[in-house]
């Protein structure tokens, strides 16, 4: 393992360590989360994705341009010690969800999560399964179930479809996923019970709707799937549990993000303690090197999402001085129009992060406006990382199994037009309760 890979893993925990300490009110080095995670990127940066080093690297480049031009030619203040602390709150909940990984699996074989099935009821369990052990696993999840899948045979186009889109429709309502961390951080007056209401029934229907939809495009008769076992959603839920127990008993004071972030690692290190001291070290330094140092993509993605965000809201508050919004009012017309732009710009090959990110920064939202804007974020994410063909899930699935990106475009193309006609009418639903 190259040096700088064991430094940068080290330093990304050093990162998460900082925010952790953050809570409680010690702060070790001011903006120090944002130094250990951008010199953790800088070292693991030629080991990146080409096509993500590129993406990454653009909005890097025009968000520090931005700053610049805003700074230089516009005379805005910029608090340059500061410019790297763009999602660094996101990035250090992704880090800490990380370490599920280290809960159970002592022996270092992958326990069974059940038994595989064939048919339209075995695709539907692929779906289900990725998409409730995703809600805390993420991306994890499709490796999980898309090796053991891939034990029988090499994973079919109707099993990558479902493993796609069992996770991405996860984003619509989640807690534990990248993109409430995002939506809670950009909109924190949002209202997540309603975005929940909304957003899970309509998950459901992405759900049937892939069901059906493939059972008719594909013969599933011999097409291998995933059947859930109880024990297989035991820890999911007893995550769900803890988290919801600290958010309204006993850290009421901390959002979701915080929580997920200290409350993750702390249940994997309980659980690796019964087995000893030497064993939990193993465990954390193997991790740290390891895995830490493979979430470099995402986290270079993050990052650079934003410094993008920092330097277009400053050129926007320096241009406009401060007063100028993108709407006047943000309804559901608006939020059709956001919707359907950041769902277009992933098919063009940006990140949802990115739309939503750039929406934000030219939004000032009131009332209930939050609310909808968090679901028009979700709604947008879970739609576009589906069909996006440099979105996360299809990324890891073309590196993983093979499968390039664009065709999973365009399989997804058909779908991802009925599901943002439901979306539209679910933003309209939402408006209207608000």
């Amino acid at each position: 393992m190259p040096l700088r890979h064991a430094l940068a893993g080290v330093l990304i925990l050093l990162g998460l360590v900082q925010q952790i300490l953050a809570f409680s009110g010690i702060v070790l080095l001011p903006h120090g989360v944002g130094y250990a995670l951008w010199l953790a990127t800088l070292l693991l940066w030629r080991d990146i994705p080409r096509r993500t080093r590129w993406q990454a690297g653009a909005l890097a480049v025009i968000g520090l341009g931005l700053l610049v031009v805003s700074r230089w030619h516009y005379g805005a203040p910029v608090a340059w010690p500061t410019v790297t602390s763009g999602n660094t709150y996101v990035v250090a909940m992704l880090v800490g969800v990380s370490f599920i990984g280290l809960i159970g699996n002592r022996s270092g074989s992958s326990r069974p999560l059940g038994r595989p099935v064939t048919g339209r009821r075995g695709t539907a369990g692929t779906w289900l399964g990725v998409h409730l052990l995703g809600t805390i696993l993420n991306l994890s999840t499709v490796f999980m179930i898309g090796d053991r899948l891939a034990r029988r045979a090499p994973l079919t186009t109707p099993q990558l479809l479902a493993l796609n889109r069992g996770l991405s429709s996860a984003a619509l309502w989640s807690p534990f996923f990248a993109s409430m961390g995002v939506v809670m951080t950009l909109a924190p007056g949002m209202e997540y019970s309603r975005v929940l209401a909304i957003g899970l029934p309509l998950a459901l229907v992405s759900g049937a709707l892939t069901t059906f939809e493939l059972s008719r495009r594909f013969d599933l008769t011999e097409v291998a799937g995933f059947s859930l076992s109880p024990r297989s959603l035991l820890m999911p839920v007893a995550m769900a549990a803890l988290v919801m127990l600290f958010h309204f008993q006993l850290t009421p004071e901390l959002g979701i993000v915080s929580i997920i972030t200290f409350l993750l690692p702390a249940v994997a290190l309980a659980s690796n303690l019964p087995a000893g001291p030497r064993w939990t070290w193993h465990r954390v330094r193997q991790h740290t090197l390891t895995r830490l140092p493979a979430m470099r993509g995402e986290i270079a993605l993050f990052l650079s999402a934003g410094l993008l965000t920092l330097g277009l809201s400053t050129l926007v508050a320096a241009t406009t001085g401060s007063e100028w919004r993108l709407f006047a009012h943000f309804g559901a017309l608006q939020a059709v129009i956001s919707f359907l732009a950041i769902v277009l710009s992933a098919v063009a090959g940006l990140h949802p992060i990115i739309g939503v990110s750039v929406l934000a920064s030219m939004l000032d939202l009131r009332g209930s406006e939050p609310t909808l804007f968090a679901f028009t974020a979700l709604a947008s994410w879970a739609v576009g990382t589906s069909v996006g063909p440099l979105s996360g899930i299809n990324l890891s699935l073309q590196g993983r199994y093979g499968i390039s990106g664009y065709r999973m475009m365009r399989l997804n193309l058909g779908y991802a037009l009925v599901l943002s006609a439901l979306v539209v009418g679910a933003i309209m639903l939402l408006d209207a309760w608000l």
